[in-house]
């Protein structure tokens, strides 16, 4: 008999196994604001518990600017957010002439509480070739526009 156990507890933040691409080595990442304590390699690269901070309040964008096209099967995002109730909203968007055009892969909200949901991770299964940019916009609630966007982690495969 073959048998796996499982959590029963919350979801489990930890980078699901699998193969990811080592972005320092095959793209630059253009950000539109950084908290210096919190940089974005802190969301993007093992070993960091920390995640990437924006600099700034309101609607922020990460964009991975690929060396060479690229194709892209899984992307992996996750959020966290313990101390403000807050409804925040992302966009994640893929393109294959430099930006010039985009193709929405999702667009969702999720709701944070303190007292309740504080995680948010997205497993994305995709089909996406020649893929030359790949950008994620953050808007970290949709009623305030004082609100500061963090990322806690992402893998890109």
């Amino acid at each position: 008999m073959r048998k796996r156990i499982v959590s029963s507890g919350a979801a489990d933040p930890t980078t699901p196994e699998g193969e990811w691409l080592n972005l320092e080595d095959i793209a630059e990442v253009e950000i539109t604001s950084e908290d210096p304590k919190h940089p974005i390699e802190h969301a993007l690269l093992p070993g960091h518990s920390a995640g990437w901070r924006a600099g700034k309040a309101g609607e922020q964008t990460i964009r991975f600017l690929f060396d060479e096209p690229r194709s892209l099967r899984r992307i992996w995002i996750h959020f966290e957010e313990s101390e403000v109730e807050r409804t925040h909203e992302f966009v994640l968007r893929w393109s294959a002439d430099n930006g010039k055009s985009f193709t929405d892969i999702v667009r969702q909200q999720w709701n944070f509480s303190p007292d309740g949901m504080r995680e948010e991770s997205e497993n994305i299964y995709l089909d996406a070739t020649g893929v030359t940019t790949l950008e994620l916009i953050i808007k970290p609630d949709i009623s305030n526009e004082n609100a500061v966007a963090s990322l806690a982690q992402l893998r890109i495969g």
